[in-house]
């Protein structure tokens, strides 16, 4: 069964960068997408940004466009979320999330598998 293991959340200034790391165990993240999501207290689950299996197609909520970066290294079992110009709005749990990728539909919908969330605090 798929394992999926987020870390390097913590506290920043804002304007500050944080790399998130997603590790997975248990199977090959080869053939599956990933996407990062988030969520802050009383607020909805929002999706942050989508990478498919190859790591070819990206995508990123307008909110977080030209200042976050998500990639992934196959070899190494590992999706990344690089976070720049932080602002306190960014603040809340993020989780990684997968699915097998099937027929060419790289949407980071329907995710089956997540993991538990690292917590990226952006304050003064």
């Amino acid at each position: 069964q798929l394992r999926l293991v987020e870390s390097g959340g913590g506290l920043v200034q804002p304007g500050g960068s944080l790399r998130l790391s997603c590790a997975a165990s248990g199977a090959t993240l080869d053939y599956y997408k990933i996407g990062w999501f988030r969520q802050a207290p009383g607020k909805e689950r929002e999706e942050v940004s989508c990478i498919n299996s190859s790591g070819g197609s990206t995508g990123y909520a307008d909110s977080v466009k030209g200042r976050f970066t998500i990639s992934r290294d196959n070899r190494k079992n590992t999706v990344y979320l690089q976070m720049n110009s932080l602002k306190p709005e960014d603040t809340a749990v993020y989780y990684c999330a997968a699915r097998l990728q099937l027929f060419g539909d790289s949407r980071c919908v329907g995710m089956d598998y997540w993991g538990k969330g690292t917590l990226v605090t952006v304050s003064l």
